[in-house]
């Protein structure tokens, strides 16, 4: 084997969870913050100005600190990730919690004053040479210190956090821990799989059997501690809808449309056009449901890999994976695809296939010393192979900003999902086109049409549920039961009942909707998707040159709205639905190839 399938943590801070350095480096913080917060406390800004040196060492402090926050917080996250018995983890994690949560207490003292700023005065700061790189994070800051409350409010608002909301989203970990999934063998021997494990072989495995041999224990699993991950959800987002109401905002919406930087009217008109455009993925449904020798897919079959005639679906080693992302990267940049060569060699990435490892996958940053890191599980599926391009798209995009300020890297989760799903694409398509044999290909097709299924279907069912799920949580708490409900039918409306089962306990076995930094974790995904269609678009009409003009975008994700981001790089109006369009018509071509391929075995 030419690369590890382990990562490298120890040149982070050596020791693990236990380590010396990062207790050294947290108590360093701790000393940052209170020199942060007696600077914070003495700032005046009309005192300040017009040459605003005190606030440019605020600037410079409030930098380092949140370097040195998402520097720990990423470390002992993968820590915990990577070993989900490590107990320890989760007690520094709540010790990082503690101290971002000072940090936001006095940031947001910082935010209240410059709300304060007169529009004149504020007019001139966001124009003077040290601070019009960042004027629009400042004009945001400021926007935001308008909405927050006084600054003792705020105070216990942080301080409650610790031990509620934040609190909530670290029991879901240590939740998902007791997660075992119990799958026998072909020789009736009982292996128990972690949650990841037993996730990544319930949709890649071709035998149907085992497929929904793992479907049926993992929902017994989960729906065996139901009671207490609806309790960790309901506290979750009740605290956040409280807080949403005391600051004035009742529309739970409004929040997450603000994160991502996009009008209703944008988000509206994505979902539009998908509703308008599914039936080509349904037909692609009924027929691969037909090629298995079934009316309809169940939930576990929808993402199962297809053969047809002699062809069995391939499998890759690491190494075979990581030489195959490289090479296509190649083909669209050199910078991408150095790029990914140096972050695997230098273990970066965290693969392998064992237990104890948390579900699904993820790229986190590592701000202080310029680095990421990646999480997933490979194990030999085309699948997998997507999902390790797309978390190298995410460390791609990190990597082209390293060298900007901090407040000018703070890109939205609905642009975060351009680079990784951008980066998918490229290596998806190249499957395609390097089939050996039309079996070889429709085996391909579906992998990427699978793409398809969970941007406009699975994540469509996971919005339709925060949706119905958030407008019962106001009215009061919602028992598990009732949540495994409201799960199907936004499934059943997002597949147009196209399944034959569906998975009632999904909302207890999907993170997304326990993390506290980021609610609606759907969307995004789905507009990252087709907005990176658009691009992969743009780079086939005129691919000389295009890395830099997609560099250039990725630069500019976190100092615009996302309508102005499209405007300039694209020239395209996402507030209509003829623009989503154009990328879904992308994913219907492979749609309609899919089916003209399979015609002859059914």
């Amino acid at each position: 084997m030419k690369y590890s399938l382990t990562w490298d943590l120890e040149s982070i801070f050596p020791g693990g969870s236990h380590s010396e350095a990062l207790k050294d480096k947290l108590n360093q913080i701790e000393q940052l913050l209170e020199e942060y917060h007696t600077l914070a406390e003495s700032w005046n800004p009309e005192k300040d100005k017009p040459a605003y040196d005190v606030f440019s060492t605020l600037i410079e402090k409030s930098e380092t600190l949140v370097s040195a926050l998402g520097q720990a917080g990423s470390f002992i996250n993968a820590v915990q990730s990577a070993d989900v018995t490590d107990s320890h983890a989760g007690t520094v994690i709540f010790e990082v919690s503690k101290l971002r949560g000072g940090y936001t207490v006095i940031q947001n003292a910082v935010i209240k004053k410059i709300a304060t700023i007169s529009d004149a005065d504020f007019d001139s700061l966001i124009t003077h040479e040290d601070f019009k790189h960042l004027a629009f994070a400042l004009s945001e800051t400021r926007d935001e210190g308008v909405r927050l409350l006084s600054e003792a409010e705020e105070n216990v608002i942080s301080k409650l956090s610790q031990d509620g909301f934040h609190a909530w989203s670290n029991h879901y970990d240590t939740l998902v821990s007791l997660i075992k999934i119990p799958v026998a063998d072909k020789d009736g021997n009982i292996q128990e799989l972690s949650a990841g494990q037993a996730m990544n072989r319930m949709y890649s495995d071709s035998d149907p059997a085992v497929r929904k041999q793992i479907f049926t224990e993992w929902e017994r699993a989960w729906g065996h501690y139901a009671p207490l991950f609806a309790d960790t959800l309901n506290h979750l987002q009740g605290f956040r809808l409280e807080n949403y109401k005391l600051h004035g905002e009742e529309d739970f919406m409004v929040e997450p449309l603000r994160y991502n930087r996009i009008q209703k009217e944008t988000l509206d008109a994505m979902w539009n056009a998908i509703s308008k455009n599914k039936q080509p993925f349904f037909k692609f449904m009924e027929r691969k449901a037909a090629l298995m020798g079934k009316d309809k897919l169940a939930w576990y079959d929808v993402d199962a890999p297809v053969s047809v005639g002699d062809f069995k679906a391939r499998t890759f080693t690491y190494d075979e994976a990581v030489d195959f992302i490289n090479d296509n990267f190649a083909k669209f940049g050199p910078k991408l695809a150095s790029f990914s060569q140096d972050i695997i060699e230098k273990g970066w990435v965290e693969a392998e296939d064992r237990t104890g490892k948390r579900p699904g996958g993820y790229c986190t940053s590592l701000p202080e010393s310029k680095e990421s890191r990646i999480f997933m599980t490979f194990t030999g599926s085309a699948s997998d192979m997507s999902t390790l391009a797309h978390e190298i798209g995410h460390a791609f995009h990190s990597y082209t900003m390293w060298d900007l300020p901090r407040m000018n890297t703070r890109y939205a989760m609905n642009v975060a999902e351009t680079a990784s799903t951008f980066a998918e694409t490229l290596v998806a398509s190249a499957t395609v086109e390097a089939a050996n044999s039309n079996e070889e290909k429709i085996s391909l097709l579906n992998t990427k049409l699978e793409n398809a299924t969970a941007m406009f279907m699975n994540i469509h069912a996971r919005f339709l549920f925060e949706q119905s799920f958030y407008s019962e949580r106001q009215k009061g708490l919602v028992t598990a039961d009732r949540l495994s409900e409201l799960m199907v039918t936004a499934q059943k409306e997002a597949f147009n009942d196209n399944l034959s089962e569906y998975h009632p306990h999904f909302w207890a076995s999907k993170l997304h909707f326990f993390i506290d930094g980021i609610s609606f974790y759907n969307f995004p995904y789905t507009f990252g998707f087709l907005f990176s269609l658009s691009i992969f678009a743009e780079y086939k009409k005129n691919p000389d040159g295009f890395e830099d003009k997609y560099i250039a975008l990725l630069r500019d994700t976190a100092v615009m709205s996302t309508e102005d981001l499209v405007q300039k790089h694209l020239g395209k109006d996402i507030t209509v639905e003829s623009f989503w369009e154009q990328g879904i018509a992308i994913m219907v071509e492979d749609a309609n190839a899919f089916l003209e391929l399979t015609e002859k075995y059914v």
